[in-house]
């Protein structure tokens, strides 16, 4: 069964709040798949990753024919519903639609709470994961940035 779950982006941009997410799954070896709603999302985050921190980056690639092979990368920023790193964990966000879930360890939806159509949707993901039998958390970001476990 796959642990899925929701962060709710009320304080931070998602920018702000997935590095450090990513960063978290790196250092317990796991690769990730990112995937993105819009080839543009997934084109900033790619750019951003590498910048993010002046003492630090995010090793990664994207499916945006610049980096190569993606079975080579700890990260992968994709459109698509693939899995090239065999990825343990899988982020969607800005409404990626994500494929089979139960392959993954965790599986993690991050919204963004001040734009009501994303609210809605992730309202939608999480009945049907709970209908698919996954074990579902909801996290929001307190004032701090941090996340506070809800349901």
């Amino acid at each position: 069964m796959t642990e899925v779950l929701f962060y709710h982006l009320t304080e931070h941009t998602l920018e702000r709040a997935l590095p450090g997410l990513l960063e978290k799954c790196l250092e317990r070896d796991w690769n990730v798949v990112v995937q993105c709603g819009s080839e543009e999302r997934r084109d900033a985050l790619d750019s951003h990753l590498w910048v993010y921190r002046d003492d630090s980056f995010l090793p990664h690639g994207a499916d945006n024919g610049k980096d190569g092979n993606g079975s080579e990368q700890p990260v992968w920023l994709t459109t698509e519903t693939g899995n090239p790193n065999g990825a343990s964990v899988r982020f969607m966000v800005d409404g990626a639609e994500p494929p089979e879930l139960s392959p993954y360890v965790r599986a993690i939806y991050m919204f963004d709470g001040h734009d009501n159509d994303a609210v809605v949707q992730a309202r939608n993901r999480w009945k049907a994961e709970k209908e698919a039998g996954h074990a579902i958390t909801y996290w929001q970001q307190g004032i701090n940035g941090g996340w506070e476990k809800k349901a």
